[in-house]
């Protein structure tokens, strides 16, 4: 979450700020207003408190001095302060509830390096790789390679589960997998990432911490315990990995030379889409279920911006192996996640959609998701800091599977294997 101390300090600034994010800038002065609430009642409990302290003393004294009726006045009055008090206490959590609830619903601020713009179309491309792939016959899409291949069986995958989900079926399964691995490998061997196999379930503070919620609440799946209504809604389905592994040091503090932290792992990402506009029943371009291998860095605040280039690099790094055009944006204001304060898109070539696939998204969130996890670090004068917590996919499928088939498709109908692959497939090409 944002900085209450900044925004206290700085309102004008954070106002602008804000309306480049496409909110309004009167949510800065909703929540000084909820702030100045709260702090005002918080001083006249305290008051209050103060004032009961000092006359339950005085009532001991008249006691002592025989003067009876005005110790009992005094009772009366210490009587009426702690309803009033009781009356504050609740006021009190009213009024910080309600504060936390905006606090939490406002977005992080953009870097000073991220242009202002409104949506997709005023995003800056920044690089391209490789040209896109030419061909000799007319190139299929994904569809009918993985028909014609027995890759993916759509129509069960919709039978088992509804639209929106995936029955990789033979080589496809086994390419699936081989990708999965490939990638784990070369972030863990290569990159340096330190590997984890996180729960494919998380508490509700867990999708608190990293911003999903509140705000993405109705795009998630909860979970609920066999017929024990009251535990749904306490775990959730994630959305994608980093929601269990940038929490994984949630409320604690680390030292200094900890840092940077660097994770890697798997996990499906489960995805309600809630008000799309429907899923298509056949083809892996939007679905409810997808894998990804996600990256986390947990980094030094004047280490942030620098880390953030080297995971962007770690996440084009594959694509590059497996001879994938592609580009990366920036995003500007208007089009960035609720949590970032910069962000890459990676978008690979598919030539059978004829469209760039966005297959991993590399951000900064600088201290926005440290704050919301009470996640700190020590310095060596042992001073408390909040660290800056980046996130990118390296990468995600199941569009990397449609490019890589779609892009290395064979005139006679097979797919070849990029060489980083053949050793988990044990072959160069994939046909009938």
């Amino acid at each position: 979450m944002l900085d209450m101390k900044y925004i206290r300090q700085q309102p004008d600034e954070a106002r602008r700020r804000l309306q480049a994010r496409g909110e309004s800038a009167e949510r800065i002065d909703e929540l000084l207003a909820l702030d100045e609430r709260r702090r005002a009642l918080v001083t006249e409990e305290e008051t209050l408190k103060a004032q009961r302290n000092a006359a339950s003393k005085e009532i001991g004294a008249l006691m002592k001095a025989g003067k009876q009726a005005d110790a009992e006045a005094r009772k009366n009055e210490v009587r009426e302060m702690g309803e009033r008090i009781a009356q504050l206490e609740q006021q009190t959590r009213d009024a910080d509830a309600a504060f936390d609830d905006a606090l939490l619903h406002l977005p992080n601020l953009a870097h000073s390096s991220v242009p202002e713009g409104k949506d997709a179309a005023d995003n800056p491309e920044i690089k391209t790789h490789g040209a896109k792939v030419e061909f000799g016959f007319k190139p299929k899409t994904h569809l009918e390679l993985c028909d014609e291949l027995k890759l993916v069986d759509f129509e069960r995958g919709t039978k088992l589960a509804g639209s929106g989900f995936l029955l990789y079926t033979g080589w496809g399964a086994r390419l699936e997998r081989a990708l999965i691995q490939y990638l784990l490998d070369l972030h863990v061997l290569e990159h340096g990432y330190t590997e984890v196999s996180p729960p494919f379930m998380v508490n509700a503070e867990c999708m608190v911490g990293v911003g999903q919620f509140p705000k993405f609440l109705n795009q998630a799946y909860a979970v609920q315990e066999g017929l024990d209504t009251t535990t749904l809604g306490k775990r959730y389905l994630v959305p994608t990995a980093e929601a269990p592994v940038a929490n994984m040091h949630r409320e604690e503090i680390l030292r200094q030379d900890e840092l940077p932290k660097n994770y890697c792992a798997y996990s499906p990402c489960f995805r309600a889409e809630a008000g799309a506009a429907g899923l298509q029943t056949r083809g892996m371009i939007r679905v409810h279920q997808f894998d990804k291998v996600e990256l986390i860095k947990i980094a030094l605040p004047q280490d942030g911006y620098a880390e953030l280039e080297k995971m962007r690099a770690n996440a084009e790094r594959p694509l590059q192996e497996l001879g994938l055009h592609y580009r990366v944006v920036l995003l500007c204001t208007g089009d960035m996640g609720f949590a970032a304060a910069k962000t890459y898109d990676i978008e690979v070539w598919a030539p059978g959609q004829g469209s760039y696939l966005e297959v991993s998204s590399v951000s900064n969130t600088e201290d926005f998701q440290a704050r919301r996890m009470r996640l700190r670090y020590k310095t060596t004068d042992g001073a408390n800091h909040l660290p800056h917590i980046l996130n990118g996919s390296g990468v995600a499928l199941a569009r990397l599977f449609v490019s890589l088939i779609e892009t290395h498709q064979q005139a006679d109908g097979s797919i070849a294997i990029p060489a980083p692959l053949q050793p988990y497939l044990r072959t160069d090409c994939i046909r009938r």
